[in-house]
């Protein structure tokens, strides 16, 4: 794949093999694949064409992303100069019935929601609802992230997540009110 892949579809492939599944929606506990095994299997393959593009894939692989638009906004938000974003953050670490972020900045209260299409239906809005509700209930700042924003590389998407690092109360210069100087 690796030798036709761009780089970013190459990331967000691997990311899927070795994220975590949802054992109550997909029927399985165990990830494809993990970092380790794809690092050792590149390696025993030093000399093979596109090598290279995927020592680079491995080095931005993360377990979390649970959908390949996910991989495209953390890697656009890097290629930003953004700082990288924890994934799946949970509101409550160590609550199983805690909501979480697909990705976010937990020092800064910024979580951020990538909603695909499922995201549309009205049963899986009421709990979006609720979920944005608890965050925002708690300090965060709430970004959702759809796919309009993917056609245009994010780059509404990144000026927002830019704006809520910046205006953040961890934020030394936006708590003294210097943030938009």
């Amino acid at each position: 794949m690796a030798r036709q892949l761009p780089l970013n579809d190459l990331v967000a492939a691997g990311d899927q093999l070795i994220r975590i599944p949802r054992p109550d929606l997909e029927g399985r506990e165990c990830a494809y694949s993990t970092l380790a095994e794809l690092q050792a299997l590149v390696g025993r393959h030093p000399n093979l064409q596109g090598v290279v593009r995927a020592r680079q894939a491995l080095d931005l692989m993360r377990v979390g992303a649970d959908s390949a638009p996910e991989t495209f906004l953390r890697l656009s938000m890097l290629d930003a100069g953004l700082p990288e974003p924890e994934l799946q953050i949970e509101l409550r670490p160590g609550d199983p019935r805690s909501p979480s972020a697909d990705l976010g900045f937990r020092l800064h209260k910024v979580a951020i929601q990538y909603d695909g299409a499922h995201h549309l239906l009205e049963p899986q809005q009421q709990i979006d609802r609720r979920r944005n509700k608890a965050f925002e209930r708690a300090g965060w700042t709430v970004i959702i992230v759809v796919k309009p924003d993917q056609e245009d590389g994010f780059a509404g998407a990144l000026k927002r997540i830019r704006h809520a690092l910046r205006n953040s109360a961890a934020n030394p210069v936006a708590a003294s009110g210097f943030a938009n100087e």
